[in-house]
């Protein structure tokens, strides 16, 4: 700055640090730290003469928007008393919490010999406890039941507890990618893939608009229309690129196999030889997208650098609100903890990927979920991956209920598929390029879901059990309430895990938290049936997530949900008639019944989705 202004003076409009709070996530912030910074931060400042302002001079309790450390900058507190020790020595009051990120960082599934010794104690513990809690059942009986009961919560507490505990305090040098602007070197070029079928003209035109706007000097915008029946959907946007120049260019093929992945494979032949990117139609990205991304390819390990889905019609109504809080659990809290193990999931849009690599590998046609797919060959082939937590891109968020379900369940079964095609690299360890950190995330990321399909034959055993109890209520007794508390209690622990790393990572506000939650209740259901279904058939066809639709009303919302009404309805009569049939509600009963209650939340969750979505003020926005 000196140089290129040496008549102009220098002034550092900002410095400071927090005393408390999660300030920039896993770096500490306590009075100690605040005081270190700014006695050495400023005797730095003094020798160089440089001007500065220190942020700030007094604690503004009401900064909560800027995240749980902006109201703690000030050098005084709220009651004008001064914090810190502006000479003398520094006392750090030692604590657990000092010790917290040296005990994760053991107990990291790298090193299995001391996670295999930890996990092999508790489990024997835990399958004693059964054991001993189901003595009245014969050990033919009581043996499995521990088993099967101690493994469930091991892992289930496990994976959770490991996931707070890492994000809160993971490593102390996070992988980093934040935004770039210089590249040793000409830009590579980027061929820019869109992809669509069927999609409303109007909204494709506002996603060519904005990569028109683009900060970068070399780049191409290819568009195909796949298998696009009607003239009048796809004829204009054709017209639309030959308005914009040669720089995009339409393809519309019909007929074209393969879905998506057909056409993202078949605009490989024609695009640049550096980098490819591929975005939704719906997506309108930020000019500075390929600027700040694309010198990341000149480093030759890495194959790809991701950033978040994000939606522009998030504020349009409750129901979007929901949705939209549910989604960034993914992306603000999930990708960025995978990240630092170069263990993302790739997803299909917004993401930019080197050519000479997706050439080499294509995407897959068989799978519905294509992005993670590839994704995932590339980590097995020895590259790295990158994600940037930068919204750069925003889309549509599905307009129905019945179309978010749509898409999760093409998610939830193309994991499935991912995983039984990928059962040896992820599960057995035959792929050297996978390390077990990186195996760990993958199955660990994807363990709630198949934890649903799970959840489906529990409920049926519980349904059936429960109505045997009502049938001889004298001669039949609920489980030990060890079993059923346990299954309470991970639960209990999800809902808080999810709301405090939701209010550390994601948002402040607790609305959104508890928003986040109700709508991935609400999609429980359909996510168990996506794993059983997987699991047992793979031909399930690609279908895509219509955007800008007229929305349904309140009587269409209902009957789409007219399933999970009925299972709502099924679990509240069968608590009511086991307490009835009943003489005295022991341990054993209240957490039975409280069991069958939880049950019944997820189809509550989707009811109360479905009516936001009816009542949601939908007509079909304008995109002029």
């Amino acid at each position: 700055m000196r140089l290129m202004f040496p008549e102009k003076p220098l002034i550092l409009s900002e410095i400071g640090w927090p005393d408390k709070g999660n300030f920039r996530r896993r770096t500490t912030a306590y009075v100690a730290e605040q005081s270190i910074y700014l006695r050495s931060q400023l005797a730095l400042l003094n020798q160089s003469g440089l001007d500065y302002f220190v942020r700030e001079a007094f604690d503004q309790q009401w900064k909560t928007e800027e995240g749980l450390s902006g109201p703690h900058w000030g050098l005084f507190d709220a009651q004008r008393k001064i914090k810190l020790p502006l000479q003398g020595p520094v006392k750090i009051r030692a604590s657990w919490r000092s010790e917290v990120p040296r005990l994760v960082a053991d107990w990291q599934p790298d090193n299995w010999r001391t996670t295999v010794l930890i996990f092999a104690a508790l489990y024997t513990l835990l399958v004693g406890v059964g054991i001993s809690y189901a003595q009245p059942l014969s050990m033919w009986v009581a043996l499995p039941i521990a088993l099967v009961w101690a493994t469930s919560l091991l892992i289930g507490t496990g994976i959770q507890g490991y996931e707070f505990l890492e994000s809160c305090w993971g490593p102390e040098k996070p992988r980093s990618f934040p935004p770039l602007s210089a590249y040793p070197g000409p830009l590579p070029k980027v061929s820019i893939h869109v992809p669509c079928y069927n999609e409303p003209p109007d909204m494709v035109k506002l996603t060519l608009d904005a990569l028109q706007r683009l900060d970068y000097p070399n780049f191409e915008v290819l568009i195909i229309d796949n298998n696009t029946q009607d003239p009048e959907v796809w004829e204009p946007i054709e017209q639309y690129c030959r308005q914009l120049g040669p720089r995009f260019r339409f393809f519309h093929v019909n007929p074209l196999s393969g879905f998506k992945s057909g056409a993202l494979n078949y605009l490989l032949d024609y695009t640049a030889k550096d980098a490819e990117a591929a975005i939704d139609a719906d997506y309108c990205v930020h000019r500075h997208w390929l600027k700040h991304m694309a010198p990341y390819f000149a480093c030759p390990d890495i194959a790809v650098i991701q950033v978040p889905q994000d939606y522009r019609d998030g504020d349009d109504s409750l129901f979007k609100r929901c949705c939209q809080a549910e989604y960034r659990v993914f992306f603000n809290i999930g990708m960025v903890i995978r990240n630092d193990h170069d263990a993302i999931i790739q997803h299909g849009t917004m993401t930019l990927i080197r050519n000479s690599v997706l050439q080499r590998l294509r995407w897959a046609e068989w799978s519905i979920c294509e992005d993670a797919e590839l994704g995932l060959r590339i980590l097995e082939n020895g590259f790295s991956t990158g994600y940037v937590a930068i919204s750069y891109g925003k889309g549509l968020i599905p307009d129905t209920f019945m179309d978010f379900k749509k898409q999760r369940y093409r998610w939830a079964y193309g994991v499935i598929q991912i995983l039984k095609r990928h059962t040896g690299s992820l599960i057995a360890g035959t792929c050297e390029a996978l390390t077990p950190i990186q195996r760990y995330h993958f199955i660990a990321g994807w363990m709630p879901w198949i934890a649903g399909g799970i959840n489906y034959f529990l409920a049926i055993a519980v349904l059936l059990w429960s109505m045997a109890m009502i049938i001889q209520p004298d001669t039949l007794e609920p489980v030990p309430w060890i079993f059923s508390s346990s299954l309470l209690l991970m639960f209990v622990l999800g809902v808080c895990k999810a709301i405090s790393l939701y209010q550390r990572l994601a948002s402040t506000d607790i609305k959104d938290a508890f928003a986040a939650i109700i709508a991935s209740m609400a999609l429980y259901s359909v996510v168990g049936k996506a794993v059983l279904s997987s699991a047992f058939t793979s031909g399930l066809p690609f279908f895509r997530t219509p955007k800008q639709t007229s929305g349904s009303g309140l009587g269409k919302a209902l009957l789409d949900v007219r399933e999970d009404l009925y299972m709502a309805v099924v679990w509240w009569v069968m608590t009511v008639s086991l307490c009835f049939r009943k003489e005295a509600i022991g341990p054993d009963l209240g957490f039975w019944v409280a069991i069958m209650f939880a049950q019944s939340l997820p189809y509550v969750a989707a009811m109360i989705m479905a009516i936001l979505s009816a009542l949601a003020n939908r007509p079909s926005r304008s995109t002029t």
